[in-house]
């Protein structure tokens, strides 16, 4: 395999497919399956990813951005499309013209939104974002019906208005406890009964990945699964996922380091004793975190080497002393098959799974392996595609 530099991820398309899978049986037929694709579908490319899983009994795919959306409409992806954050109302037109469906989240933004669409004559498709207690975007519902008179009073304008065509409605938890998103789903409930009182709402929601794998009696009508997908935050007995991505690097040169000697900016890491070490093409603009500088490690051919010294732009430095010479040239693993618990990365960290995924950048070349096989090498950077 042929790449311009030497760190990647390699994407498992076969374990995201059995992760689809898995899922699909745990929340059932009747149940709708919405996809996360935002930030890049986490890192590993939502392009790629949707055409590997198109024909994957997906509903819906859900992001956060027009921009993302539009990427995938102007790269022939024809689901169905959630835009879950704010969307400028000077951009009705191409949202209506590319059927993309958006968030309407409060009263204002719900009336530019419609003058815009009337202003052209077309009509735009929306989810009501209820906010019950996460405080982000959304209408908010207290569960009382005094102080909730006049938020519904709102959202039952939004969907009578004559200028959108109301596909769902959904909201978030904000997973601190069970007894809060307990609360939180009775709000939801609560509102929703107030509504389709005027009109039927077809497809509510309200799990994320968490909230899909906590509680089955939330699932409703439809589930919005991100780092499920690709193989994180199962808390479930009874769906069992396999991680997509490893993010992999090489060693490019050896050095024999003196006691006393210091490693990297600040010299935060001095030898105490004659070492070797590995300096590695991969640094913190690759998406690796800074704060893995003296408290990380990679595995080498199933060993581990620590990360010493802090972290630079584009390289880091690894204690080598545990290799032997030929493992010198092996692949050096961050996270991922064979590599550290990207869970226990994160901590070491101080962030979290997601975080760390999204932030792969374009210049780590992506290898997309599928029934067993290298199917596609992406250089985002170079804008090489190689099949």
């Amino acid at each position: 395999m042929y790449i311009s530099r030497p760190t990647w991820v390699e994407i498992n398309i076969d374990n995201l497919k059995y992760n689809i899978r898995q899922i699909r049986g745990f929340i059932g037929d009747e149940v709708k399956l919405a996809v996360v694709l935002k930030a890049n579908a986490y890192g590993h490319g939502s392009i790629e990813i949707s055409n590997f899983i198109k024909n994957e009994n997906i509903d819906y795919i859900c992001v956060a951005s027009l921009q993302e959306a539009l990427e995938l409409r102007y790269n022939n992806i024809d689901l169905p499309i959630l835009v879950m954050g704010y969307v400028s109302e000077d951009a009705i037109k191409e949202v209506i013209e590319n059927n993309i469906t958006i968030a309407i989240f409060d009263k204002t933004y719900g009336k530019e939104i419609a003058n815009k669409c009337k202003q052209i004559n077309k009509l735009c498709k929306v989810h009501i974002k209820i906010d019950t207690g996460f405080n982000r975007l959304g209408f908010k519902i207290s569960g009382d019906f005094e102080k909730d008179k006049e938020t519904l009073k709102n959202i039952i304008e939004i969907i009578e208005c004559n200028n959108f065509i109301i596909e769902g409605i959904f909201s978030h938890l904000s997973l601190s406890n069970k007894h809060n998103d307990n609360i939180q789903h009775s709000k939801f409930l609560y509102a929703i009964s107030e509504l389709i009182k005027v009109k039927q709402i077809p497809i509510k929601h309200i799990c994320d990945s968490i909230a899909m794998c906590k509680y089955e009696k939330f699932h409703m009508d439809m589930v919005r699964v991100g780092a499920c997908i690709y193989g994180y935050n199962s808390r479930s007995k009874n769906l069992t996922l396999k991680n997509v991505m490893t993010f992999k690097s090489k060693i490019v040169q050896i050095k024999d380091i003196k006691k006393g000697e210091g490693i990297s900016y600040d010299s935060t890491f001095i030898a105490k004793k004659n070492m070797k070490i590995g300096i590695v093409a991969c640094g913190y603009a690759d998406g690796i975190p800074r704060g893995l500088s003296n408290k990380g490690h990679v595995v080498i051919n199933g060993k581990k080497a620590n990360i010493i010294g802090n972290m630079c732009m584009d390289q880091c430095i690894i204690d080598i002393s545990n290799l032997n010479e030929e493992d010198y040239k092996e692949d050096v693993v961050f996270y991922g098959e064979n590599g550290p618990n990207l869970s226990q990365l994160s901590e070491i960290a101080n962030t979290n799974k997601n975080e760390i995924l999204a932030r792969v950048s374009k210049r780590v070349i992506k290898v997309y392996i599928n029934n067993g096989e290298i199917a596609r090498i992406v250089d985002e950077l170079s804008n090489k595609i190689r099949y």
